[in-house]
């Protein structure tokens, strides 16, 4: 996991000094998210490419940029878990290196940018070369940030919107997910949030058939979603979704003599620090807890909104007790899996099944998968790199898409007693006390008791009228006095990015 930055321009006599002057600088403002190591490079006087980096897989040498016999440079944040199929499928005379981050490049040289369909992972790439050559791409679903700006000068790139600096922040939005940009050709989709092909057909009466399924492409998942050459961890709320992936990827360190360490995070007593020591307890795990009250969730949140970069209520709210969490996972581990994503595959929330027949399923759930950039993913993306800690979410890796996504609607709806996800809690029976698999869901802000400090706080302090004067003078829908208490956080963090370029919002608040 790193961060990256980049510049492009087509101007001729462009000053190569200046552009690099200008890359370092953005680089500068996101070395939290690499701190480990540095470089930056500059090719011809079109572009400048530069890499902070967390070292995670190849420790020794993954350093980038990384470079290529016939003059390709490359930056990329994120992880490639199919890289080594990659590598067979090409060929090793394509690689000089055993970073998972060379099999982008190798397709891009062998095969052009539309070959980016087939990485497995989680990615944002710059590459660029002699010639005006140059590309900028994202995975299917953004699980990894990136921004662009254009200007009359040229084209920026960064991990995070703090990276631009103020004069440039205005012109800054999110880079579309599953498209890659090219100064000849534009920007071309080469992947949608879910697979459109290779899907298997089932019908409601499968049963037993599509949970063995999906518990085997889960499974799967998790194990590939743990490679690296240093300890990962599991973030462990005690909800299905991250115990399940505890339980996986317990059994797997447990197969190899090693003991997985995971993390919880809450208020004193909170339902969701009680039922992670109690999953714990149950998978023999190494357990990490950080406890946290009002004073300390209120001081915190000037950073939790820089570094999240948003100012939704729903989404900071969750933020809030996730920056202590990182923030403990990171004295431990460098990486760590999440259940994100499990919900908007399965179901999970409430409003899916209050407002949507299920013929409307399918849709809201591609819907909601595709707005997850803006939203979780983005929120787990920031708290955890603002620690220098990798956040992984294997629910969302490409074939656990495909799978869940082609199940019928009717797996997906509520159970006679109203339990959600039951088709998932089914497929893992037996992997945790019933207790634990059937326990009902509940929002994280919720769980962790965050909002039931938050929310209070800023309902006694701000007044309806600062509520109505600086919804109509921002010209932004403020849906309540916690969520401009964090406006006026993000605006202070970030003073000249346009709100309406960041703000997406829950479907379910």
């Amino acid at each position: 996991m790193c961060g990256i930055a980049a510049l492009y321009s087509d101007r001729t006599g462009n000053d190569p000094l200046h552009t690099s002057t200008a890359g370092v600088g953005m680089l500068s403002r996101i070395t939290h998210r690499g701190p480990d190591d540095s470089d930056h490079r500059l090719i011809g006087g079109h572009a400048w490419l530069g890499h902070t980096r967390l070292s995670i897989v190849d420790l020794a040498g993954g350093r980038q940029p990384l470079g290529s016999p016939d003059g390709w440079s490359l930056v990329c944040n994120g992880e490639i878990y199919n890289h080594t199929d990659i590598r067979e499928s090409l060929g090793e005379q394509h690689f000089t290196t055993s970073s998972d981050s060379e099999a982008a490049l190798a397709l891009l040289r062998v095969h052009g940018p539309e070959a980016f369909d087939r990485l497995q992972g989680m990615w944002a790439l710059c590459a660029a070369a002699l010639g005006g050559r140059f590309i900028a791409a994202r995975d299917r679903l953004g699980i990894k940030p990136l921004y662009w700006a254009r200007t009359d000068e040229g084209v920026r790139f960064a991990s995070e919107l703090r990276a631009f600096p103020l004069d440039v922040q205005p012109a800054a939005e999110a880079f579309p997910p599953g498209c890659h940009w090219t100064p000849q050709g534009g920007l071309t989709r080469f992947a949608d949030a879910v697979p459109r092909t290779g899907l298997r057909e089932w019908d409601d009466t499968a049963g037993e058939v599509a949970e063995k399924a999906t518990r085997e492409v889960l499974v799967d998942s998790v194990l590939r979603h743990l490679m690296a050459d240093v300890d990962v961890g599991v973030f462990l709320s005690g909800g299905l979704d991250s115990s399940l992936v505890a339980a996986i990827a317990a059994a797997e360190y447990a197969s190899k003599g090693r003991r997985l360490k995971t993390f919880a995070v809450g208020a004193p007593g909170s339902p969701d620090l009680l039922a992670a020591r109690e999953a714990a307890e149950y998978l023999g795990t190494e357990h990490h807890e950080s406890v946290f009250d009002a004073e300390r969730a209120v001081a915190a949140l000037d950073e939790v909104v820089a570094s999240v970069e948003s100012f939704d209520a729903s989404l900071i709210r969750s933020a809030v007790p996730n920056w202590f969490l990182s923030e403990l996972a990171s004295r431990h581990v460098k990486a760590v899996l999440t259940g994100e994503g499990a919900d908007e595959l399965f179901a999970g929330y409430d409003y899916y099944h209050r407002e949507h027949t299920p013929a409307e399923l399918a849709g809201e759930l591609e819907r909601t998968l595709g707005q997850l950039h803006g939203l979780n993913l983005q929120r787990c993306d920031r708290v955890t790199m603002a620690h220098g800690l990798e956040a992984r979410v294997p629910f969302l890796d490409t074939d656990v898409i495909a799978h869940a996504m082609s199940l019928p609607p009717g797996m997906k709806t509520l159970d006679a007693d109203g339990m959600e996800k039951g088709h998932l809690r089914r497929a893992f029976t037996g992997w945790l006390p019933d207790r634990l698999l059937w326990r009902r869901k509940m929002q994280f802000g919720t769980g962790s008791g965050a909002q039931g400090m938050l929310t209070p706080h800023f309902d006694e302090r701000i007044d309806d009228a600062d509520l109505a004067t600086a919804a109509h003078e921002s010209g932004i829908e403020l849906r309540s006095k916690e969520e401009l208490a964090y406006y006026q956080a993000f605006r202070r963090a970030l003073p000249f990015v346009r709100p309406e370029a960041v703000l997406t919002r829950f479907a379910t608040a």
